[in-house]
């Protein structure tokens, strides 16, 4: 048999934050071996290389939860290191429009968040809003100054290059199969049967996170539910449309942001997302279904709780992902001169949510396990934007875990 290589903490997920995780570890501690391990053949391939690229302010977020204090952070970190390492980024500033009466208290309210932040706010009228965005309708709206867009595909490539230049190792195309525990050391072993000793395991797994703390023997006390978001791309002659980014002023009732329109910094205009339930936890296509996946799913309690209590929100969701037409007339509440043939599909993400079994969907970053083990069980969006700081706090944990071991 042969023997099993060694590391001192071994990350697990090659997304964002665990390869932000990986280069906090091997700042704090650079005489650290630190091992990233992921099953795909390069990093960011799932909810990091998916998303809306958009740099958050954190304006959404309530006071003192975690998902306020790392947007904050993040939303200024994110910038300076894609300066420093040449990764296409600009802070554009985005509205948050109001487009009918009863919107207007939740608009107000957040203008009052974001002043608890110490965010740079403006309140606008519709003749302002046109001055910004002349193709946009609304009877007020906010603008963010902070927000911006980047390629955080590029920040994850730039992240696992500095890991590898401090010491670091990433391996890609190593799926972990099964983690045995004697004493203080971890064995994981991998599909290519690959066997790796460490003295910590620090799980960012993502879209499989709570498979892999079970597998380490942690019960989470949670379930990653799938939702996909699905977006349309404004066709190359109508991108005019928009100018930024602009956004619907959030329901607090529903967990996601609703349709949004989000100018790249490659250029193109994205509109969604219609947040549908997934058939595969990596269901990037409506055809995608994966039968372990589904019966996970449907077999936890949560699953059928969240389906009671926003059924009428998700019909709609359902009903715009199904149907172009109904998606566009949704969306002419902000973009009034829309037409159903200025959109084309555009690749879809998936959502790794985090819901607990009385249905609760967890709106913040959870961490989990103990003694030599790290699970980050939720890390919702701002994720991306907030990797960095994340990162820090998960190196902490991982620092603290194996001053035990």
């Amino acid at each position: 048999m042969t023997t099993p290589s060694r590391t001192d903490v071994l990350v697990v997920g090659a997304g964002i934050v665990g390869l932000a995780t990986a280069y906090a570890l091997l700042r704090e501690a650079p005489h650290l071996s630190v091992t990233v391990l992921d099953k795909e053949d390069g990093p960011a391939r799932h909810q990091t290389g998916r998303n809306s690229g958009v740099i958050h302010s954190g304006i959404y977020y309530r006071p003192g939860s975690l998902k306020a204090r790392y947007a904050l952070e993040g939303s200024a970190e994110t910038p300076k290191f894609c300066a420093e390492h040449g990764i296409a980024y600009e802070v554009t500033g985005k509205l948050i429009v109001a487009t009918r009466q009863d919107e207007l208290p939740r608009l107000h309210a957040l203008i009052q968040r974001g002043r608890e932040h110490g965010l740079a706010v403006r309140e606008l009228g519709p003749a302002q809003i046109a001055e910004r965005e002349p193709e946009i309708a609304g009877l007020a709206a906010i603008h963010v100054a902070s927000t911006g867009i980047c390629d955080f595909g590029g920040v994850a490539a730039a992240l696992a290059r500095l890991v590898t230049d401090a010491g670091g190792t990433v391996r890609y195309g190593r799926e972990v199969t099964a983690i045995d525990r004697d004493g203080a050391a971890i064995t994981v072993r991998t599909g290519d049967g690959t066997a790796l000793r460490t003295r910590v395991l620090v799980n960012c797994a993502g879209l499989h996170s709570d498979r892999l703390a079970r597998l380490a023997g942690h019960e989470p006390g949670m379930r990653i539910v799938p939702f996909r978001g699905e977006f349309y791309e404004l066709v190359p002659r109508r991108q005019g449309l928009v100018r930024g980014l602009v956004y619907p002023v959030p329901d607090p009732a529903f967990p996601f942001l609703g349709v949004h329109l989000t100018r790249s910094v490659h250029g193109g205009v994205h509109l969604g997302p219609n947040a549908v339930p997934a058939l595969a936890r990596e269901g990037y296509r409506r055809s995608t279904v994966k039968l372990r996946d589904m019966l996970d799913t449907a077999a936890f309690p949560g699953t059928w709780r969240i389906a009671r209590r926003h059924w009428r929100q998700e019909a709609g969701e359902i009903r715009r992902s199904l149907s172009k037409r109904a998606f566009t007339a949704d969306a002419r509440r902000l973009l009034p001169a829309l037409r159903p043939e200025d959109l084309v599909p555009a690749p879809a993400g998936v959502r790794a949510q985090a819901v607990l079994p009385d249905g609760t969907l967890v709106d913040d970053f959870l961490f989990g396990g103990e003694g030599p083990f790290v699970h980050v069980l939720n890390a919702p969006s701002p994720a991306a934007t907030a990797a960095l700081p994340i990162g820090r706090e998960v190196a902490a944990r991982a620092l603290e875990a194996l001053g035990t071991t």
